[in-house]
Protein backbone atom coordinates (compact mmCIF):
# COMPACT_ATOMS: atom_id res chain seq x y z
CA UNK A 1 0.00 0.00 0.00
CA UNK A 2 1.26 3.19 -0.91
CA UNK A 3 1.77 6.06 2.11
CA UNK A 4 1.82 9.62 1.95
CA UNK A 5 4.93 11.24 1.79
CA UNK A 6 4.09 13.28 4.67
CA UNK A 7 2.38 11.74 7.08
CA UNK A 8 2.40 8.38 6.15
CA UNK A 9 -1.53 7.34 6.37
CA UNK A 10 -2.39 5.67 3.18
CA UNK A 11 -2.38 8.16 0.03
CA UNK A 12 -4.92 8.79 -2.41
CA UNK A 13 -3.40 10.87 -4.83
CA UNK A 14 -0.49 11.95 -6.99
CA UNK A 15 0.76 15.26 -7.69
CA UNK A 16 2.97 14.66 -10.53
CA UNK A 17 3.92 18.42 -9.93
CA UNK A 18 5.69 17.99 -6.96
CA UNK A 19 6.25 14.24 -7.58
CA UNK A 20 4.11 12.90 -4.56
CA UNK A 21 1.41 10.64 -3.36
CA UNK A 22 -0.30 12.35 -0.32
CA UNK A 23 -3.68 11.77 1.51
CA UNK A 24 -6.14 13.68 1.74
CA UNK A 25 -5.46 16.21 4.42
CA UNK A 26 -1.90 16.30 3.22
CA UNK A 27 -3.17 17.73 -0.23
CA UNK A 28 -5.50 20.00 1.53
CA UNK A 29 -2.53 21.65 3.51
CA UNK A 30 0.11 21.79 0.58
CA UNK A 31 -2.43 22.88 -2.72
CA UNK A 32 -4.21 25.56 -0.48
CA UNK A 33 -0.93 26.88 0.49
CA UNK A 34 -1.27 29.88 -2.52
CA UNK A 35 -2.86 30.25 -5.94
CA UNK A 36 0.14 28.60 -7.64
CA UNK A 37 0.08 25.26 -6.07
CA UNK A 38 -3.53 24.84 -6.47
CA UNK A 39 -3.08 24.79 -9.76
CA UNK A 40 -1.30 21.53 -9.53
CA UNK A 41 -3.26 18.91 -11.72
CA UNK A 42 -3.54 15.97 -9.49
CA UNK A 43 -4.34 12.34 -10.14
CA UNK A 44 -6.96 9.97 -7.74
CA UNK A 45 -5.04 6.61 -7.03
CA UNK A 46 -7.68 3.56 -7.40
CA UNK A 47 -9.03 2.36 -4.13
CA UNK A 48 -8.63 -0.85 -4.19
CA UNK A 49 -4.89 -0.98 -5.80
CA UNK A 50 -3.74 2.57 -5.58
CA UNK A 51 -2.56 3.14 -9.43
CA UNK A 52 -3.81 6.18 -11.30
CA UNK A 53 -7.15 6.57 -12.79
CA UNK A 54 -8.25 8.63 -15.36
CA UNK A 55 -9.71 10.51 -12.73
CA UNK A 56 -7.82 14.17 -12.54
CA UNK A 57 -8.32 17.72 -10.96
CA UNK A 58 -6.63 20.84 -9.22
CA UNK A 59 -7.82 23.04 -7.48
CA UNK A 60 -6.98 24.06 -3.52
CA UNK A 61 -8.94 21.25 -1.85
CA UNK A 62 -10.68 17.81 -3.07
CA UNK A 63 -13.52 16.84 -0.55
CA UNK A 64 -12.80 12.89 -0.10
CA UNK A 65 -14.10 10.91 -3.23
CA UNK A 66 -13.83 7.14 -4.07
CA UNK A 67 -12.52 5.97 -7.75
CA UNK A 68 -10.78 2.80 -9.59
CA UNK A 69 -8.58 2.36 -12.39
CA UNK A 70 -9.98 0.40 -15.49
CA UNK A 71 -8.17 -3.08 -14.69
CA UNK A 72 -9.96 -2.83 -11.21
CA UNK A 73 -13.19 -1.95 -12.49
CA UNK A 74 -13.28 -4.53 -15.11
CA UNK A 75 -12.00 -7.10 -12.84
CA UNK A 76 -14.86 -6.22 -9.99
CA UNK A 77 -17.78 -6.32 -12.71
CA UNK A 78 -16.61 -9.66 -14.22
CA UNK A 79 -16.73 -11.19 -10.74
CA UNK A 80 -20.34 -10.04 -10.36
CA UNK A 81 -21.77 -11.16 -13.46
CA UNK A 82 -21.17 -14.99 -13.60
CA UNK A 83 -22.75 -17.16 -16.01
CA UNK A 84 -25.52 -18.17 -13.58
CA UNK A 85 -26.28 -14.69 -12.48
CA UNK A 86 -26.39 -13.66 -16.02
CA UNK A 87 -29.38 -16.26 -16.83
CA UNK A 88 -31.22 -14.85 -13.78
CA UNK A 89 -31.10 -11.50 -15.01
CA UNK A 90 -32.44 -13.14 -18.40
CA UNK A 91 -35.17 -14.84 -16.95
CA UNK A 92 -36.49 -11.79 -15.08
CA UNK A 93 -36.19 -9.87 -17.76
CA UNK A 94 -38.44 -12.08 -19.65
CA UNK A 95 -40.78 -12.41 -16.99
CA UNK A 96 -40.96 -8.66 -16.63
CA UNK A 97 -41.70 -8.53 -20.44
CA UNK A 98 -44.92 -11.09 -20.36
CA UNK A 99 -46.33 -9.29 -17.37
CA UNK A 100 -46.02 -6.52 -19.02
CA UNK A 101 -48.08 -7.39 -21.81
CA UNK A 102 -50.62 -8.60 -20.02
CA UNK A 103 -51.09 -5.34 -17.94
CA UNK A 104 -51.33 -4.34 -21.74
CA UNK A 105 -54.03 -6.38 -22.37
CA UNK A 106 -57.06 -6.27 -19.97
CA UNK A 107 -58.47 -2.92 -21.88
CA UNK A 108 -58.14 -0.42 -18.83
CA UNK A 109 -56.15 1.63 -20.99
CA UNK A 110 -57.96 5.67 -20.60
CA UNK A 111 -57.92 8.09 -22.46
CA UNK A 112 -57.39 11.52 -20.93
CA UNK A 113 -58.85 14.22 -22.72
CA UNK A 114 -55.84 17.38 -23.41
CA UNK A 115 -58.20 20.80 -22.95
CA UNK A 116 -57.87 23.22 -25.90
CA UNK A 117 -55.58 26.21 -25.21
CA UNK A 118 -57.34 29.47 -23.94
CA UNK A 119 -58.34 31.85 -26.31
CA UNK A 120 -59.07 35.46 -25.59
CA UNK A 121 -62.43 36.91 -26.65
CA UNK A 122 -62.10 40.26 -26.12
CA UNK A 123 -61.05 42.65 -29.33
CA UNK A 124 -57.42 43.46 -29.36
CA UNK A 125 -56.83 47.49 -29.85
CA UNK A 126 -54.13 48.48 -32.57
CA UNK A 127 -52.86 51.22 -32.80
CA UNK A 128 -55.06 52.77 -36.09
CA UNK A 129 -58.48 51.89 -33.75
CA UNK A 130 -57.21 54.32 -30.94
CA UNK A 131 -55.52 57.02 -33.18
CA UNK A 132 -58.97 57.32 -34.49
CA UNK A 133 -60.38 57.23 -31.67
CA UNK A 134 -58.51 59.85 -29.89
CA UNK A 135 -56.18 61.29 -32.79
CA UNK A 136 -53.16 60.08 -30.81
CA UNK A 137 -51.32 56.47 -31.68
CA UNK A 138 -51.04 54.66 -29.09
CA UNK A 139 -48.19 52.34 -28.56
CA UNK A 140 -48.97 48.81 -26.40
Amino acid sequence: MKKCELCNSAASMYCGSDRAVLCWDCDTKIHAANFLVAKHVRTLLCHACQSPTPWTGSGPKFGPTVSVCETCFHSTNRSYRTRGEEEEAEDELETDTEEEEEEDDDGNDQVVPVPPPLVSTSPRRTAESSSSRTGYAHLG
